[in-house]
C-alpha cells in the first residue's frame, strides 16, 4: 500500500519535555538521560521474555559493549566503546527493536528513518565512522549477544536459533553483565536500573573521551 502524504506533527515528546523531529532531527533535542531512559523502555525480541520482565535494548547495548571488551586483546578506545553502546540508539527513538524479516517489509522509508536517527545520535556523540575490522568485531559480540538472549532471556532452544533465527554465533552460558553488576544472570533489569546503568557508563564514556590527553 503506498505511503500517504507525511503527517504536520512528525516530533515525539522526550521524558524530559523536549520534542524530537522523528524525520529531520536535531543532535541536540533529546539529553542522555532522555535516550538511557526511551532505551530501557525499548523491548527486545517483541518484548517477549521467559522472565518477568521483557529484556530491554539498554541492557543488550551494555551486553555488547561487555562482549567486545572481554574478546578484545587490548582495552578499547573510547570511541571503540561509544560505538558499541550507542550501536542501536536510534531504536530509543523508533520505540521498538524491528526484527530483519519484518524491516524488509517496511522497507525503504522505515530504513531511511532509522538512518537519518542514526546520524543525528552520530553527530550528537561525535562517533567515529566504523571501521571494516571494527564492525567485523562488533557483529560478532552483537550476534553472540542475540544468540545468549534467544536463550538465556527469551526461551528459544539453541536449535531453533541454529535453525530458525539462523545464528550460528556461539551461545555463552556466564552472563557477562551478572559479573559485573551482581545480578542474577541473564534476568532482565527494571526499567529504572537498565536507565541509570546505561546512562551511568554513556556518561563515564564521554568523560574518558573528553579528557586531555
Amino acid at each position: 500500500m503506498p505511503f500517504g502524504p507525511s503527517p504536520a506533527r512528525a516530533w515525539m515528546r522526550l521524558p524530559s519535555g523536549a520534542r524530537l523531529d522523528l524525520i529531520t532531527p536535531d543532535p541536540c533535542a533529546w539529553t542522555d538521560t532522555d535516550l538511557a531512559v526511551r532505551l530501557s523502555r525499548t523491548a527486545r525480541w517483541g518484548g517477549e521474555s521467559v522472565w518477568p520482565l521483557p529484556l530491554s535494548v539498554a541492557q543488550h547495548s551494555l551486553l555488547v559493549l561487555e562482549l567486545r571488551r572481554a574478546a578484545a586483546p587490548a582495552p578499547l578506545s573510547a570511541d571503540d566503546e561509544l560505538l558499541e553502546l550507542l550501536h542501536d540508539a536510534e531504536e530509543a527513538f523508533l520505540g521498538f527493536d524491528c526484527i530483519g524479516p519484518l524491516k524488509a517489509v517496511l522497507g525503504e522509508p522505515f530504513r531511511a528513518v532509522g538512518e537519518q536517527l542514526m546520524r543525528a545520535v552520530a553527530r550528537r556523540y561525535r562517533l567515529p565512522p566504523w571501521t571494516a575490522e571494527q564492525h567485523r568485531l562488533h557483529k560478532l559480540a552483537d550476534t553472540a549477544a542475540a544468540a545468549s538472549e534467544a536463550v538465556h532471556c527469551v526461551g528459544w532452544t539453541q536449535a531453533e536459533v541454529r535453525d530458525i533465527l539462523k545464528i550460528a554465533a556461539p551461545i555463552a552460558e556466564a552472563d557477562p553483565l551478572a559479573a559485573r553488576y551482581g545480578d542474577r544472570p541473564w534476568e532482565p533489569w527494571p526499567l529504572d536500573v537498565a536507565a541509570q546503568r546505561f546512562h551511568a557508563e554513556l556518561r563515564a564514556l564521554c568523560a574518558r573521551r573528553d579528557a586531555p590527553a
